[in-house]
């Protein structure tokens, strides 16, 4: 079965970038579409990016432009490079995966996904 573990979070300045890690086991992360998702404190999880099998990725309008995802698949590993962060990227970041790809407005919706990882902080602050 496959296991999603987070890293990669921790505290930025604003304007400064992280990137954060998804790794997979127990299955090839090529095999999923892989999403991103963030939680902030008293709000609901929101899709940030995804990307799928075949390689097309998504991201929500908040983050275009500032973030990207990747995916390495000799590290069976998908990344996602956040640049110039704000306050507002402040959140715990999650990444979950499913077996297909749903197209670009459910590859970021919460539902779709059945697997999750635990998460990563993200603390964007002077």
């Amino acid at each position: 079965q496959l296991q999603l573990v987070e890293s990669g979070g921790g505290l930025v300045q604003p304007g400064g970038s992280l990137r954060l890690s998804c790794g997979a086991s127990g299955s090839t992360v090529r095999s999923y579409t892989i999403g991103w998702f963030r939680q902030a404190p008293g709000k609901e999880r929101e899709g940030v990016s995804c990307i799928s099998s075949s390689g097309t990725t998504n991201f929500a309008g908040s983050v275009e432009g500032r973030f990207t995802v990747t995916r390495d698949d000799v590290e069976n590993t998908v990344y996602l490079q956040m640049n110039s962060l704000s306050p507002e990227d402040t959140a715990v970041y999650y990444c979950a995966a499913n077996s297909y790809y749903p197209g670009a407005y459910n590859c970021l919706q919460r539902p779709f996904y059945d697997y999750w990882g635990q998460g990563t902080q993200v603390t964007v602050s002077s």
